[in-house]
């Protein structure tokens, strides 16, 4: 049986990888294109450009909104989406440390 460790990582780690996770598809990736283009979106539209199934479009979204990468209200039968840019910014300069960290600690070391 399978036993989970997370709880052994630091929480920044755990914060990256959660990020990462939620990410990871590229459906998701292209959701965030279509919202990166408009200030707010509605589903339906998104679902227009995307060459999934309404419901797909919907847990992608779903997924996307309990990372807190988007932000969405719904108002009847209309859900509008937003990316949530204090969070990717947030996440971008962690990632940016990150790799900087592993960069550096990696030119002493060579795999050639």
């Amino acid at each position: 049986m399978a036993i989970h460790k997370k709880e052994e990582f630091s929480q920044k780690d755990q914060e990256l990888a959660f990020f990462a996770k939620a990410i990871s598809h590229p459906a998701r990736i292209a959701i965030l294109k279509v919202l990166a283009e408009q200030s707010e979106c509605i589903c339906g539209k998104i679902v227009d450009v995307l060459p999934l199934a309404q419901s797909t479009v919907s847990q992608h979204l779903k997924e996307l909104k309990t990372a807190g990468l988007i932000l969405g209200t719904i108002d009847g039968p209309r859900s509008c989406y937003c990316i949530n840019w204090e969070f990717f910014e947030k996440f971008n300069l962690e990632f940016n440390t990150l790799f900087k960290s592993l960069k550096a600690k990696s030119e002493n070391n060579s795999c050639d």
